[in-house]
């Protein structure tokens, strides 16, 4: 699977930045599985009319015909263009008012770092920040990525993508 977001509509592209991370390096390993620190993330040149955005990270790569959704947070309000690094820890202290965590595919409402399968050779992770047109989307708290996805699907002016790797070594290598 090339660029799992390939597929949905076209939409206007801006830009996301990490200072822990450059589109296409890998992860630093406080965001890697054991430390789980979600990353920093700064935006810019969303498409106007944006009244919120959502952050979402996913693993395209992991073997289970379904990828992997590490974080989801949604309600970010539209003067927000920063996330902290360790801002999706279990308190999610660190996010603007209003915004909020899903559980991930771990069940868990946090972020949860990259932990490909040894020897499964390198995963890419999806880092995207969604422009919408809305200003709540309106899924549960427990909601998973996936109906997030598809709930602000037709809310969706802009899309900033940043893609971080990650590789697990096999045992004995």
């Amino acid at each position: 699977m090339n660029n799992p977001f390939a597929r949905l509509p076209e939409v206007a592209s801006f830009t996301v930045t990490s200072t822990l991370v450059a589109d296409g390096a890998a992860w630093a390993p406080e965001q890697l599985a054991g430390k789980d620190v979600s990353p920093q993330l700064s935006w810019s040149g969303a498409p106007a009319g944006t009244k919120s955005y959502a952050v979402t990270v996913y693993d395209p790569d992991a073997p289970t015909g379904s990828g992997f959704w590490h974080w989801a947070v949604a309600g970010i309000p539209a003067t927000c263009t920063e996330l902290p690094e360790g801002a999706g820890d279990d308190t999610g202290a660190g996010l603007p008012a209003g915004a909020f965590q899903l559980p991930n595919d771990a069940r868990l409402a946090r972020y949860i770092g990259a932990a490909p399968p040894a020897g499964h050779g390198s995963h890419r992770y999806f880092v995207v920040v969604h422009a919408l047109d809305v200003e709540t989307v309106e899924v549960p708290a427990d909601a998973t990525p996936a109906l997030l996805g598809f709930v602000m699907g037709g809310h969706v002016l802009g899309r900033a993508v940043l893609v971080a790797t990650a590789e697990t070594s096999a045992a004995g290598a």
